[in-house]
Formats: C-alpha cells, sequence, structure tokens
C-alpha cells in the first residue's frame, strides 16, 4: 500500500512547492521574466504556495565552463580566459537588463567576485598541467559549480528587483555527498537536515530560497555534482527534505513526451504516468528526467509535474504513484551510438571473471547500460566505444573482447509491458526489414529492448 501525501511541515500549514528551472529557461531576458511570472504565479495563487527555486546554469554556460577548464590544461590560458570574459559580459549584460539600484550593484559585486575566482581556479589548472593531461573529474566539479552560483544569485536578486522576497542559498553547504566526483551520491540523514536547518528559517519568514543545481559537497567540504542534468535530482532532494506538496521541473517542452519529437514529430504529451514508468524512460534514456530524479520523491510519495517554462498554461506531465491509464506502452526511447561487447572467458565465466571485468569498467567509470551472462559470455551494451581499447588491454590474459560500434538501444516502456506477449510480437513485426536483437532489461517488468543498426 502506498503511503499518504506527506505536507508540509511548516507552522503556517502552507504548501512548499520546489520549482525547478533549466538552463533554456534562464538563458535570457524574456526567459527570466517568465520564470519570475511563474513564481509570482504559485506565490499569490489562492493556495498560497511557498515557492523553493532550483536553477541551473545559463544555456551553454556548463559547456563553456568546460571547454575553459580543458584549454587551461593543454596550456592555453588565454583561450579559456576569452571564454570567461564573453561569459561575464553575458551576466553582465543580462543584470543590467532586469535589476536596477542598489540591488544590481550588490549583484555585480558578488559577479566579480565569482569570476575573480573562477580565473584564479583556470590559472592553477594552467599551472599544474603535464602532458597528455585532461580535464579530472574533481576538478569538474569545481568548475561546474560556478555556473550553477552565478545563475542562483542573478536568479535570486531578479526575483527581489521585482518584488518577491527572495534569497541565495549555496546548496554546496546543504547538499552533502560521498566523493564520488561526477557522479556523486547524497548521504540522505545529513542533507535532509542542513536543507531544513537551512530553509526552514527563510521559509517561515515568507522568503523564496534559490538554489543552484546539480552541486553538493562531501562530508570535507570538497566540491562535487550529482552528474549533468542532475539539477532535477536537486529539485526532488530538496523536495523530499522539506516535505513539499510537488515538485515541477520547468523546461522547455510540454512534458514528458511518447518518443522524442525530433524523430517523431506526431510524439505526444503523456498526461499522467507512474514513478516506475518514468524512471525507466530516464534510465532508458530519455532527457527530459535525469534517471535519479525519481528516488526521492517516489520515497516520500510527492508528485512531481514536467512543465513548459515557454507555455506555462500547458498542462504537462504528472508523474505520481501507480498510474493506469489503459496504455500497455506508454512511450518508446532511442539511446543511439551505443556499443555492443562480448566478453569470453580464458575458462567459463564465474564469479571470479565478473569480478575482474567490473573492477576494470569502475576504474574507467564506464556507465554499462545492460548486462547478460551465459556460460562461455558476458554481453554487454555501454554508452560509447570510447575507451573500449584500454578496458581490452587490460582485460587481456584473462578476456577477449570484442564489440560493435554504432548500434542503437530502442525501449518500449509502460506498465507490465513485458507480460504480454502480443506487444513484443507487434515490435518485432515492425523491426521486420533489418537485423534486431531482443534485450530483456534486467528485472523489470515495464520495458522491452531492442539492440538495432
Amino acid at each position: 500500500m502506498s503511503r499518504p501525501q506527506r505536507h508540509s511541515r511548516f507552522e503556517s500549514g502552507d504548501d512548499v512547492i520546489v520549482m525547478k528551472f533549466g538552463g533554456t529557461s534562464v538563458e535570457d531576458a524574456a526567459a527570466v521574466r517568465r520564470l519570475i511570472a511563474i513564481v509570482l504565479s504559485r506565490a499569490q495563487s489562492r493556495l498560497g504556495a511557498q515557492p523553493v527555486v532550483v536553477v541551473s546554469a545559463l544555456a551553454r554556460v556548463t559547456d563553456q565552463l568546460l571547454e575553459a577548464g580543458s584549454a587551461s590544461v593543454r596550456g592555453q590560458l588565454g583561450a579559456a580566459l576569452d571564454l570567461v570574459r564573453a561569459m561575464y559580459v553575458r551576466h553582465e549584460q543580462l543584470a543590467d537588463e532586469l535589476i536596477a539600484g542598489p540591488t544590481l550593484r550588490a549583484l555585480e559585486s558578488e559577479l566579480r567576485s565569482e569570476f575573480q575566482a573562477l580565473e584564479h581556479f583556470l590559472h592553477e589548472l594552467d599551472g599544474s598541467r603535464s602532458p597528455g593531461l585532461r580535464l579530472d573529474f574533481k576538478s569538474q566539479d569545481r568548475l561546474l559549480g560556478f555556473g550553477e552560483c552565478l545563475a542562483a544569485k542573478l536568479i535570486s536578486a531578479a526575483l527581489a528587483e521585482a518584488g518577491v522576497g527572495a534569497a541565495y542559498v549555496d546548496a554546496r553547504a546543504s547538499i552533502v555527498t560521498d566523493s564520488h566526483h561526477g557522479q556523486a551520491n547524497p548521504l540522505w540523514e545529513v542533507t535532509n537536515q542542513r536543507l531544513q536547518d537551512a530553509l526552514s528559517p527563510l521559509l517561515e519568514s515568507r522568503l523564496v530560497p534559490v538554489l543552484g543545481g546539480f552541486i553538493a559537497a562531501d562530508s570535507g567540504g570538497v566540491p562535487t555534482t550529482l552528474g549533468r542534468g542532475g539539477s532535477d535530482f536537486t529539485a526532488t532532494i530538496v523536495g523530499a527534505a522539506v516535505g513539499a506538496s510537488r515538485v515541477e521541473i520547468w523546461t522547455d517542452v510540454d512534458g514528458v513526451m511518447t518518443a522524442d519529437p525530433k524523430l517523431c514529430p506526431d510524439a505526444r504529451v503523456i498526461r499522467k504516468m507512474s514513478f516506475n514508468e518514468a524512471a525507466e524512460l530516464a534510465r532508458c534514456g530519455a532527457k527530459v528526467l535525469h534517471p535519479a530524479t525519481l528516488v526521492p520523491a517516489m520515497r516520500e510519495n510527492i508528485p512531481v509535474h514536467v512543465l513548459n517554462s515557454r507555455r506555462p498554461l500547458s498542462i504537462g506531465t504528472e508523474i505520481s504513484v501507480r498510474v493506469r491509464t489503459g496504455d500497455f506502452v506508454s512511450a518508446i526511447t532511442a539511446k543511439s551510438n551505443v556499443a555492443a561487447l562480448e566478453i569470453e572467458g580464458r575458462e567459463a565465466v564465474d564469479s571470479e571473471l565478473l569480478r575482474d571485468v567490473y573492477a576494470v569498467f569502475d576504474r574507467y567509470e564506464y556507465p554499462v547500460e545492460w548486462m547478460a551472462a551465459s556460460r562461455d559470455c558476458i554481453s554487454l551494451v555501454v554508452a560509447s566505444a570510447a575507451d573500449l581499447p584500454g578496458i581490452a588491454a587490460e582485460l587481456q590474459g584473462v578476456a577477449n573482447l570484442r564489440w560493435e560500434n554504432h548500434r542503437a538501444l530502442v525501449s518500449l516502456v509502460g506498465e507490465g509491458t513485458r507480460r504480454r506477449p502480443e506487444i513484443a510480437s507487434r515490435a518485432f513485426a515492425a523491426l521486420s526489414d533489418m537485423e534486431a536483437r531482443l534485450l530483456c532489461q534486467g528485472a523489470s517488468e515495464g520495458t522491452i529492448s531492442f539492440l538495432v543498426d
């Protein structure tokens, strides 16, 4: 039986709504004005909701920061600093369009401080370079934090300028993770306590907390990240900690779609879907949600709404506890450019070989999409073939590895899909003119996957 819906713990009895806005929802002045209007619509509704805002870096800034960091470690500091100056001008111009007076002067001081710290870090990277050095995950985490903090400080000031009492909160001081840089995992107990300590006084004072998404720190205070696209995850972590009534993911599409509209122009919005279906979609490659997003929401039974910040009146998609729509297949996803591997051991496949294979893949931090093992062979599907020659070299003497590039993993997702054999039959009929391999996704009954060219 599902747990009853939690309500806010704050004495006023008002509902807390966590609202996450992605990079395209803060990309320019028009987008930020839409954000402000959306936040005001929640705060001024008859329900008197108390918003908490989570924002991503401005569109393209995360990629520019990575480019600047990579240039620095290659000894191209001048190019890196040119990128930083362009980012500074963009943030400064956006601030000028949205904010005035003392609020602008205070923000400009904070922006200058952040960019000075960014330039100092790039100098550090330039000074520490060695031949062939790549930007490591620890440096990436520190670097990418700048984009999120800059956006959060700018949005907080813009809300204040519009008459919304807002307060910037550094997510790195509140979300505590392990030290797995590039894809850190939250330490739930301490994170919940810190978020409650930081946000409760602000919400009780009717202020809107504004946090940067996707950034955190380990227990020693070293910056970490939750992985690319992890701002959605930040939103549900915050929502679970403060007992939010709902989490809203504001993006640039009308909701979760039945397929990627770039591949399938007649894809439709899914109005309602279950946590399990949405989690499977994210895991199978749907880019609307980060794969970890739904874990805190599922645990606390908090509905998640995916909405379009460019069309705020659109209905969007509601993701909640088990939803029965009558559709056996809710959506079709595709992950392109995956690689299919076969690993054959010198002897039969046993626990020792599996352990060796996992150890090598773990050292390379190489994500595995799918795995199966037989007596003679381990079959894997991985996200890319980039590091496979190195992995094959490490396994030499233990196992032989061969792979096929340029494959695609196509998945049918829906409640109970695998319990209905006619669905697989219809799918095979649709794929009859191409070579397709059927893959069953672990223990999930909500997915049938095919590997195709």
